[in-house]
């Protein structure tokens, strides 16, 4: 069917699924995002959505039926569901309930399994033998990569302190996930973007993992709207973004094209006569 306005020039995206411009929105957590507003979100919008994420292991306090409902509802408008990395908090009662896990999250259709460490240690051995279960089973890994240690839910505002990991140790890690079949990486925002003023990013990280690794293995958080602008000014506009729900359609403004800041209308010289 046509878009509307259809003769303004816009940068158009590739078919789903796709291996870059990949966006993945944000589900329950610091808004409900119930099934009648996911469904009208989709109904309008997912062209231009390729995940939906569960956060804060939010599907937990659904009814079953319900997460099946969602989850039904997301793949039928061709919309991936992740899990969000709620397996750290499942690590808590031990290797049998992750192996449970990771059987109900098949059960169920999830079809990604992000596997976060930021708040509890896990090995990297345990890490590498989680990401093969998790592809074993038939889903795809997606290892969050924090470079700071208690990462996730809200550290800045807790107030943690913040202590950096070794950026080489980090990327070896990064490394292996790949090799033992991580099918994509996930930058943690916190201590990188996150409640941070511009000034006080560390660009220096991104680049290190942009240059190492390419930005297409890459899925950056970004949690505020300058921060997916700069990515899309400074890395690519086929960049691969997490992003709020509520940001979907400034996002896509911006990444094609139709709106945006400065930049559009430097060169632009126009006479109505």
């Amino acid at each position: 069917m046509p878009k509307a306005f259809d003769f303004v020039k816009i940068e158009e995206l590739p078919p789903k699924p796709r291996k870059f411009s990949v966006v993945e929105i944000r589900g329950p957590y610091y808004s409900a995002v119930t099934y009648g507003y996911l469904q009208d979100l989709l109904e309008d919008w997912s062209e231009y959505i390729d995940g939906f994420k569960f956060a804060g292991g939010s599907q937990r306090l659904l009814d079953v039926e319900k997460v099946r409902k969602i989850i039904k509802l997301c793949h039928d408008h061709d919309v991936y569901v992740s899990t969000g990395g709620f397996i750290e908090r499942v690590a808590i009662q031990g290797k049998d309930a992750v192996k449970r896990y990771i059987e109900e999250c098949k059960h169920l259709e999830f079809d990604v399994i992000e596997v976060s460490s930021g708040f509890i240690e896990i090995s990297k051995e345990d890490m590498i033998e989680i990401v093969k279960d998790i592809k074993n089973a038939g889903l795809k890994a997606k290892p969050e990569i924090s470079f700071i240690k208690g990462a996730g839910g809200g550290t800045e505002i807790i107030g943690y302190e913040v202590l950096y990991k070794d950026i080489n140790e980090t990327i070896e890690l990064c490394e292996e996930f790949l090799k033992n079949g991580a099918y994509m990486l996930m930058l943690e925002s916190e201590g990188i973007t996150e409640g941070l003023p511009p000034e006080k990013w560390r660009v220096d990280i991104i680049k290190a993992v942009v240059n190492k690794f390419g930005y297409e293995k890459w899925m950056f958080e970004a949690a505020e709207p300058q921060v997916f602008k700069w990515y899309l000014k400074n890395v690519s506009k086929k960049v691969n973004l997490f992003i709020d729900h509520s940001q979907i359609v400034e996002f896509n403004a911006w990444r094609l094209g139709l709106w945006g800041d400065k930049e559009i209308w430097k060169s632009v010289k126009f006479s109505y006569k």
